[in-house]
């Protein structure tokens, strides 16, 4: 057989995880019938050479001072049962795998699979079994595995040669627009579907799946914020302090805009900002830093760097992730911190410093309370918290303030946020619009279907099915490439080869390397894949993490290729920006996207709203209970506990960045 298998268990004192989720199983399902659990990795590995396997296994799969090793499944289990990963889904421990046995042989990389093998001792029932197996699998992310051999790890992919062409999109009539919205799953309404529609006409075509899957993406709420831009028509308010404080704001907007003022609509966005406007106009934030990359707060600070003063860029971003952590707590929280170290990196800044602020609802209700299509919230509690933690331990970022806040409200939907600061020389950062001729580099990871409809699954209404047909929605996290990423662009010399960068957050390719110029050429074809068997359509919205998009001249392409490769970084040239202000993309020699660039800026169909603010009641706090009774009452509220246990999973000392210390 040229496949190899070996399991991998923790020694009896070292099995943490084990004891952890016996102890789950006894005290939260409360299934008493399980004496005993082992937990063993089991890993299948094919194309390597027996004498590499040999000197591997002490080495990459095991280590003897910890693990115990087995060629064969051990007896004993009353019930035994694996879970792998989704196909198309990242495996970090197989991926890190095969890169330790290409390091150890110099050779090519073989093909690793893994699973995580459960043997439950005593005498469960099959209902407890299916209890405890609905536990551990989140069908968002893992499958149950087969427990037989193998005889390939090789799998077979069908790829069509072309991408539909949506005929008869045109003539949709006006009735038919919800009905086209529900059959495709879109985050657009009927109002965008039928601007679409409209477009297409004068273009005298219909559109391929790939154009309308792309518009989607690109006008979903979470790459466009659709619902702050919805412009207010009329307002009425109730609260005579709340009506002087709109007043005060349409004042502001009169001395940020001039006479434009009056011709601007008026927005959630606007009201947001216009305070930074406003001091920017006065000249009262003179080291803002303005230009056409937004992909985090940026200002212009004097540092002293051994006693010389040199300008730097600070920079700063929060990043949400409440939707996809909802669904799968891991993945969902660790790419909420993948994603925002990338906005300041993708800035070229070094991220050192990162918090943590979450909200969920009481994490001891019992899992038979759970919300129906929800995950418990204990299993949302600290498989989030294992993300998070996992993503930044790895990647080396120091994290501060590690909060979470407890409240009924939270039930429906998890708040997760990470925010971070970074920073760089200002030397080595140059910010220039692309030209024709430029080339677009594709730079980091490999593309997947992890993350397909990430910005317009965050963007629609959820109901209890989601949690079994999102899943390709969430990302998964490789911190390790982005840890070289980081690397790379601490160096000046890499940095100021390049003109403008975006990070591949929502959206992917389509928005990625859609909004960094308003030509452009993209060939699908070079996007470097994880496994074959993706279309045109998968590779133009895939979220895949640990990418970023740089646009460097022609004639630097070879030189920045070169040193992405120096610290082992995959970089492929991908797309040239054109004078002509149209996005097209081609696939299998076949242009499957032709769009004009002022209709994608369009941001859709137009969106009106009438605002109503009523009188807010009048705040009164009642105390009820005596002073003994309410001091016990504060002290049992869990926003009251210490945290230690969930703060201290984070590392605090990365870098000896820190200067004051979580807990003294």
């Amino acid at each position: 057989m040229s496949v190899r298998r070996i399991y991998v268990e923790k020694k009896p004192e070292y099995a943490v995880e084990a004891k952890q989720l016996l102890h789950e199983i006894r005290h939260i399902l409360l299934i008493k019938s399980v004496t005993g659990l082992r937990l063993l990795n089991r890993y299948d590995t094919e194309n390597i050479d027996p004498a590499l396997y040999e000197r591997c296994l002490p080495v990459v799969y095991s280590e003897p001072q910890l693990d115990e090793t087995y060629t064969e499944l051990p007896d004993g289990g009353a019930a035994v049962f694996a879970v792998e990963y989704l196909p198309g889904q990242y495996d970090q421990r197989a991926a890190s795998c095969e890169e330790c046995i290409q390091l150890v042989g110099q050779c090519e990389r073989p093909t690793v699979r893994t699973a995580r093998v459960y043997l439950l001792e005593g005498d469960p029932t099959p209902d407890e079994i299916a209890q405890i197996k609905k536990h551990v699998i989140n069908p968002v992310e893992a499958r149950e595995a087969s427990l037989a051999e193998r005889d390939t790890l090789q799998e077979r992919y069908e790829t069509p040669d072309t991408v539909e062409t949506l005929t008869g999109f045109t003539a949709l009539a006006e009735a038919e627009l919800p009905a086209f919205v529900r059959r495709y799953g879109l985050a657009m309404d009927a109002a965008d579907l039928a601007f679409c529609r409209d477009y297409f006409r004068d273009e005298k075509r219909d559109p391929t799946i790939t154009e309308l899957r792309m518009i989607d993406t690109y006008w979903s709420d979470h790459c466009r914020h659709t619902t702050f831009l919805t412009t207010i028509d009329e307002v009425s308010i109730a609260k005579p302090r709340v009506e002087a404080a709109f007043r005060h704001y349409l004042e502001a907007r009169r001395e940020v805009y001039g006479e434009r003022a009056e011709k601007r609509p008026v927005n959630l966005m606007d009201i947001a900002t216009i305070g930074g406007k406003l001091l920017n106009k006065r000249g009262e934030t003179p080291n803002i830093d303005v230009s056409d990359e937004i992909n985090a707060c940026s200002i212009r600070i004097p540092v002293d760097v051994n006693g010389k003063t040199e300008d730097w860029l600070l920079m700063f971003k929060n990043e949400t992730h409440n939707h996809p952590t909802e669904i799968e707590p891991f993945g969902g929280a660790a790419t909420c911190i993948g994603g925002a170290i990338r906005d300041p990196l993708s800035g070229r800044t070094y991220v050192y410093q990162a918090m943590r602020v979450t909200g969920a609802a009481d994490p001891l209700v019992p899992v038979a309370d759970t919300l129906p299509g929800k995950l418990p919230q204990r299993k949302l509690v600290t498989t989030a918290a294992a993300g998070y933690s996992s993503y930044g331990n790895q990647i080396g970022l120091a994290t501060g303030l590690v909060d979470e806040l407890y409240h009924p409200g939270y039930a429906a939907k998890r708040l997760e946020i990470g925010a971070v600061l970074g920073a760089a020389p200002l030397s080595h950062v140059r910010r220039e619009t692309p030209a024709p001729g430029d080339v677009v580099v594709l730079l980091g990871g490999r593309t997947g279907r992890d993350g397909i409809g990430g910005a317009t699954g965050s963007s629609k209404s959820h109901q209890r099915t989601s949690i079994e047909t999102c899943g390709a929605e969430v990302q998964k996290g490789n911190a390790p490439t982005e840890r070289k990423l980081q690397r790379l662009f601490r160096d000046g010399s890499v940095t100021r080869l390049i003109k403008r960068c975006n990070d591949f957050g929502a959206g992917g390719v389509s928005v990625a390397i859609g909004e960094l110029a308003d030509g452009l050429a993209i060939d699908l074809d070079k996007v470097p894949k994880k496994y074959d068997g993706l279309d045109g359509t998968e590779l133009a919205i895939s979220e895949s993490q640990e990418r970023m998009a740089v646009v460097v001249e022609k004639e630097n392409v070879d030189a920045f290729l070169a040193l992405a490769s120096a610290e082992n970084l995959q970089a492929c040239p991908v797309a040239v920006v054109k004078a002509e202000p149209r996005l097209t993309m081609r696939w299998n020699g076949r242009t499957i996207v032709d769009l004009s660039r002022a209709f994608l800026d369009t941001n859709g169909a137009d969106k009106h709203i009438d605002v109503t603010v009523a009188a807010p009641q009048d705040y009164q706090k009642t105390v009820s209970g005596g002073f003994a009774e309410n001091c016990k009452a504060l002290a049992a509220d869990l926003n009251c506990c210490s945290k230690r246990g969930l703060s201290e999973r984070f590392d605090s000392t990365i870098g000896a960045g820190t200067v004051l210390m979580p807990f003294g």
